[in-house]
């Protein structure tokens, strides 16, 4: 019997000696997706043109705000000398122009929120891209995004946004 143990050993260690022996070291990467996102030139581009695109009415909305503030502090200093039906006729309209002024609100940031959605998954899509060809060119065999702790010799992030970098057109 302990011969028999012997011999099982042997053929164990011998089949993990040969197993080690075939196995290749898997390289592994990282990639901080909230790095790529504030770092690299085609994310800022991304929120610049967002900037562009939407200041104007996000002016506009601050002026109707201001406007219907300045109109409500006037018509409570107003209200009690004011005969009951012209009070109550601002009143409405004033709770007119607030319900309008919420309503161009909550589309402006509907609004806001699709585009940054749609100029996001177009950056993630070249970040995805980049992260691919790297991961192709110098032989990864897997890539995480996002992680709880990462060793830093194993980031490639800088390597991400330097490609995204170099392929964005200088303006």
């Amino acid at each position: 019997m302990n011969q028999y143990v012997r011999q099982l050993a042997l053929v164990l260690v011998g089949g993990l000696c040969l197993a080690s022996a075939q196995a290749e070291e898997v390289k592994i990467g990282f990639v901080s997706t909230d790095r790529v996102l504030k770092e690299a030139a085609t994310a800022k581009a991304a929120q610049t043109k967002l900037e562009q695109e939407f200041s104007k009415r996000e002016k506009e909305l601050t002026a109707l705000g201001a406007s219907i503030k300045t109109s409500a502090d006037t018509f409570e200093r107003e209200a009690p000398t004011l005969p009951e039906v012209q009070r109550v006729t601002r009143q409405k309209q004033l709770l007119e122009q607030d319900r309008d002024f919420q309503r161009k609100r909550r589309e402006f940031q509907e609004d806001l929120n699709a585009r940054k959605n749609e100029e996001l998954q177009q950056v993630i899509a070249r970040a995805n891209k980049a992260i691919k060809d790297i991961a192709a060119a110098e032989k990864y065999d897997i890539i995480f995004q996002d992680a709880v702790y990462v060793n830093p010799k194993i980031d490639m992030t800088d390597k991400v946004i330097k490609a995204l970098n170099a392929a964005t057109p200088a303006k």
